[in-house]
């Protein structure tokens, strides 16, 4: 094995049944690194741009990255790439857990399928080989049904699943695709692209170790972290990603009513920590990593009981599903991610959706003899995200995600859509933190709080974000309303590097600062990489992305924020606070000629395929 890599990749022809290996070499692997890299590269190089994304061109890829499977904290994680049926373009989607490790133990690195299967199949890869199996029986069911079936099926209940679950079959545009239950490659509509092949899942088992070139730097890593770990990750663990709520909500960065408001009165009651107090029974992990933030719920009694099987809400979840739909009731948001779960649909975006729904109903520009389309309830919640996930009814209209119906709805219902791209805003709040606006226009995905700047952290000496930032050269802090050269600057190099992750398969909530992620890659592959030639990979995958997107046929046009976050709040923390139009589009101007691409045409420069080694991508 190539140490972090296993150098082969599986490749499957679902319209030909056939299935055959190919081999990487080492200038293929340090080029690209994985995840992103690998994903935008093939995108780029076999599929036409044009395909259509539920058609049996588009190419479904499962990336891992040198850190996926190595013995460190943070490993877990790998990336799900496609043409998106959301934006049209370039789609990325991480996921954590354990489902990527167990490809790189059966033997790849990554698994490219194309075409589409005559009938419903599923696949099973174990050491090295790979079959594709009938799966006419699992059509229609949840994600733990099928999970059971599966494990039953195949005899060993250590086999990793991917799959979809009814939204995915029925091409709900933001259907994600579920490992295990409780992890998801949720953005992008993925799971949408897998339903379109008949592929409903991808069991995976493997007996092979992850080799690593240095495991005593790896192990000196790991002693510092767990010598810390106190300090650093027990506020994470104890609340998970939703202990930030009380925060965000105090400063006015908590998105409420499809966005109308910045705070949200029953924030506490929909914490992460009122969530440990009550409903938490246990907190999960993913592979080889400490800090176990994962949460698992259950509810044994009343009107939302929730099976303990599909995990819990992280705080993308209870925001979208929670205060952006004005409901304060944590056990009906609990049963709304089950739902979700056992669905296989994007928190984030079904959210956002049924938000949408709600304001349009509230405002007279649309009507539902189904449910009562006001914000607070909870029943309409879960009603409409099954009538999504089966596209029933009202369903059907939100199932094609917020751009495409509020296109069906008129101008008045366009302006209140939040999307980028077509993709549905996350739950962070560019009004309070205007580079992550910025961030949202330009991401390749379509809006984005992953690869993205969250302005909050670099507002103090203090802060860990800006800490971090120093070892790129950025040694002030700057506010986080600001939209100056500076801050585009800061965006700029911070994205580059907050990329990094989903090419390495290295998880961002790790506290690991850029000299430690350095050595990480280091001691897994033996190269000897600096943090500038990661960088350079990053940007090299950035410009990849990019092309492909303007081949597809999107354009600088397409690099928007909302209008809604160009109008000052009424009420709350941030009463009277807006992204200032006139600073957001010189931000946007100046981050394209930052990046080296044309502000008007939104083409990388010439000389840039040249100085990142892909000519052959022009």
């Amino acid at each position: 094995m190539t140490m972090g890599y296993t150098g082969r990749i599986l490749r499957i022809d679902l319209s030909r049944r056939e299935i055959w290996q190919e081999e990487t070499d080492e200038v293929f692997r340090r080029r690209y690194l994985g995840g992103w890299g690998f994903i935008a590269y093939y995108l780029l190089k076999e599929m036409p741009p044009d395909a259509d994304p539920l058609g049996p061109e588009n190419l479904l890829i499962f990336a891992t990255g040198p850190v996926t499977g190595a013995p460190i904290s943070g490993s877990g994680r790998h990336t799900v790439g496609a043409k998106s049926p959301l934006t049209g373009g370039f789609g990325a989607s991480e996921a954590g857990g354990f489902w990527g490790t167990e490809l790189k133990r059966a033997g790849f690195d990554a698994l490219i399928i194309q075409g589409k299967a005559s009938s419903p199949v599923y696949l099973w890869i174990h050491d090295g080989e790979a079959e594709i199996r009938d799966a006419k029986h699992l059509w229609g069911k949840t994600t733990a049904e099928v999970q059971d079936f599966i494990v039953r099926e195949l005899g060993d209940e250590k086999v990793r699943i991917a799959q979809i679950g009814p939204a995915g079959e029925n091409l709900v545009r933001y259907a994600c695709i579920t490992h295990d239950l409780r992890h998801f490659a949720g953005r992008c509509g993925l799971g949408a692209v897998m339903g379109s092949k008949n592929l409903r899942a991808i069991a995976v088992r493997g007996s092979k170790r992850v080799e690593v070139a240095d495991p005593e730097k790896l192990a000196s890593i790991r002693r510092w972290l767990s010598e810390n770990d106190e300090a650093l990750l027990a506020g994470l663990r104890y609340g998970g990603t939703a202990g930030g709520v009380p925060y965000l909500n105090a400063s006015g960065g908590m998105p409420t009513r499809n966005f109308l408001q910045g705070h949200f009165e029953y924030a506490e009651e929909i914490s992460g920590q009122k969530m440990a107090e009550t409903i938490l029974v246990d907190r999960g992990s993913c592979y080889a990593c400490i800090a176990r933030c994962k949460r698992v719920v259950e509810i044994s009694e009343g009107p939302y009981r929730v099976d303990p099987a599909y995990g819990g809400p992280e705080y993308e979840t209870v925001a979208a599903l929670g205060s952006l739909c004005g409901v304060g009731n944590l056990h009906a948001i609990a049963k709304a991610n089950e739902l979700c779960a056992a669905y296989g649909l994007d928190t984030i975006s079904a959210g956002v959706a049924i938000a949408f729904a709600l304001e349009c109903g509230e405002k007279g520009l649309l009507e539902s003899g189904e449910v009562e389309l006001r914000f607070g309830n909870p029943d309409t919640v879960l009603k409409l995200l099954e009538k999504i996930a089966f596209r029933q009814g009202l369903g059907d209209l939100l199932a094609e995600g917020v751009k495409r119906a509020a296109a069906c709805l008129g101008a008045k219902a366009q302006k209140l859509a939040p999307e980028v791209k077509g993709q549905e805003i996350p739950m962070h709040e560019p009004r309070f933190k205007h580079g992550l606006g910025l961030g949202y226009a330009v991401s390749p995905t379509g809006a984005d709080h992953i690869h993205n700047i969250h302005d909050d952290a670099y507002v103090k000496e203090t802060r860990s974000g800006f800490k971090r930032a120093r070892a790129l050269g950025i040694l002030e802090p700057l506010p986080r309303n600001d939209l100056s050269p500076r801050k585009v600057r800061l965006f700029v190099y911070e994205l580059l590097w907050r990329t990094l992750p989903n090419m390495l398969g290295l998880c961002i909530f790790l506290p690991y600062d850029k000299h430690q992620v350095r050595d990480i890659v280091q001691a897994v592959t033996g190269w000897d990489v600096s943090i500038w030639e990661l960088m350079k990979a990053s940007q090299r995958v950035h410009t990849l992305a990019r092309v492909f997107n303007l081949k597809a046929g999107l354009s600088p046009a397409d690099d928007y924020l909302p209008e809604r976050f160009f109008q000052p709040f009424t009420d709350g923390p941030l009463a009277g606070e807006a992204v200032n139009r006139e600073a957001f589009h010189k931000a946007l101007n100046l981050f394209y000629r930052m990046m080296g691409w044309d502000p008007q045409t939104g083409m990388p420069a010439e000389h840039l395929f040249d100085e990142l080694d892909i000519s052959w991508a022009r």
